[in-house]
């Protein structure tokens, strides 16, 4: 089963969490003011994780 992003109404406004396959929640989002500005933050990670690279700040 794929991972997936659900948004949800918090106190503070909306915001995202991103389940693995095993339902394990691995990242969460800020705090946005409304439902489209946290689609599109979820949209954003999309892009930024499609490219991304590991930086290992431990190695000296």
């Amino acid at each position: 089963m794929p991972g997936k992003f659900e948004i949800y109404q918090a106190k503070d406004g909306f915001r995202f969490r991103l389940k693995a396959g095993n339902g394990e929640i691995v990242a969460t989002g800020e705090s946005y003011p409304t439902k489209a500005a946290c689609k599109k933050g979820t949209q954003a990670v999309q892009r930024a994780a499609a490219d991304a690279k590991l930086v290992d700040l431990t190695d000296k």
